[in-house]
């Protein structure tokens, strides 16, 4: 498969003209449009999917990603029980059930759908991965490391070794965001070579590669994707976009970074950046809309750069637990501080207590953070000069 977005839902589109009641045809478009990042038209589809083959887990599963990715967090459970009444259930339903409890700040309920995916073998991986992002998320670097070293070790055992690839390199990316480049590199190296034929962990690699300031392997990496995806939307789109952005910012090009990147206000771009990844745990890290965020922060464009960091906050039913989700937060107290330096008078000041509140909500949620983070010593030394 070439990974053609638009010629796959034109594909769809024609078999459902020819045969009405073919339910594949419409939970096709509706993973065509998830991809897409129109959550909407792919709910309408996947409901129809549902009605013309109600035995098929799998179109239940995209349901219930669709509703949480539209923030509709009470109707999504409701789709699960309607499901498991009918005697289906799978593990994408139980990550779904894991992220609404995550974004509710529910532990029990996180804990009772780990539970679940740890006591069945092949899925015992994806719950550690999991895991290991909401510690991560929460600053708790030293258990997200437990975590993911359990993660890989599962997935090698039921013989996933693209799965393990993919919870190294997302580690990996977390860890070089974080502040510690050298093990961010060692990761990334570590997920290629599980997985050396896989593109989810090469991409997943090739940005963790960026983000550690590596430009020369990520760059070689995203020159080797474009080869083998040419056609392929989201690579072309979403990856290749991320990767050499953060590249170009690794050599101070802020300029060069938001030219590849593009402009976030545009509509289409914005409605692709959405899009669900097929092989994460999550529906998306939003990359792109991240690193523009750090390019325009590059660029001393702060009233661009929080609106980046606030289209991360604002889409918690796509990215999850994320390190993003935790990260954005910083960006914007970054971003109304640099605001608050260029801005005067009452409009100097109003920027000034929004990246108060904002670091504050920050380091509020990494209170119990491992105190040896680079980035958190970081924030709290800026937040300590704009007092």
């Amino acid at each position: 498969m070439t990974g053609e977005s638009e010629k796959a839902g034109q594909t769809y589109e024609e078999e459902i003209a020819s045969y009405p009641r073919e339910a594949g045809a419409y939970g096709g478009l509706g993973n065509v449009l998830a991809a897409q990042g129109q959550y909407e038209k792919a709910t309408e589809m996947t409901r129809l999917a549902v009605r013309w083959a109600p035995d098929v887990v799998g179109w239940d599963e995209n349901l219930v990603n669709f509703e949480v990715a539209l923030q509709r967090f009470d109707e999504a459970p409701q789709i699960v029980r309607e499901a498991q009444e009918r005697k289906l259930d799978d593990f994408v339903m139980r990550d779904a059930l894991y992220a609404l409890a995550f974004l509710r700040g529910d532990a029990a309920a996180m804990a009772e759908q780990q539970q679940w995916l740890a006591g069945r073998s092949e899925y015992e991986n994806l719950g550690e991965a999991l895991e290991s992002d909401s510690e991560a998320y929460a600053g708790h670097l030293g258990k997200a490391r437990e975590l993911t070293r359990r993660a890989v070790e599962s997935a090698l055992h039921v013989d996933n070794k693209e799965g393990g690839a993919i919870w190294q390199a997302i580690a990996a990316q977390r860890v070089a965001v974080f502040g510690d480049s050298a093990e961010a590199r060692l990761g990334a190296a570590e997920a290629l070579n599980l997985a050396p034929a896989s593109a989810g962990a090469a991409s997943e690699a090739a940005l963790a590669f960026a983000l550690a300031g590596d430009t020369a392997r990520a760059e070689s990496l995203a020159q080797d994707l474009e080869k083998r995806s040419p056609l392929n939307t989201q690579m072309q789109g979403l990856w290749l976009t991320a990767i050499r952005g953060q590249a170009a910012l690794d050599k101070n090009d802020s300029a060069k970074a938001l030219k590849i990147l593009g402009n976030g206000s545009d509509a289409g771009r914005s409605q692709s950046e959405l899009g669900q990844i097929e092989f994460v745990l999550n529906l998306s890290c939003m990359y792109p809309v991240y690193v523009r965020g750090e390019a325009y922060l590059a660029a001393g464009e702060g009233r661009e750069a929080a609106a980046e960091f606030h289209r991360i906050l604002d889409h918690g039913g796509i990215v999850w637990n994320c390190w993003t989700g935790a990260m954005a937060r910083l960006g914007v107290a970054r971003a109304n501080a640099l605001e608050a330096k260029t801005l005067q008078g009452a409009d100097a000041d109003a920027a000034r207590v929004r990246a108060l509140g904002a670091y504050q909500d920050f380091l509020g949620l990494w209170k119990d953070a491992d105190a040896e983070i680079p980035v958190l010593r970081e924030a709290k030394a800026e937040y300590a000069r704009l007092q």
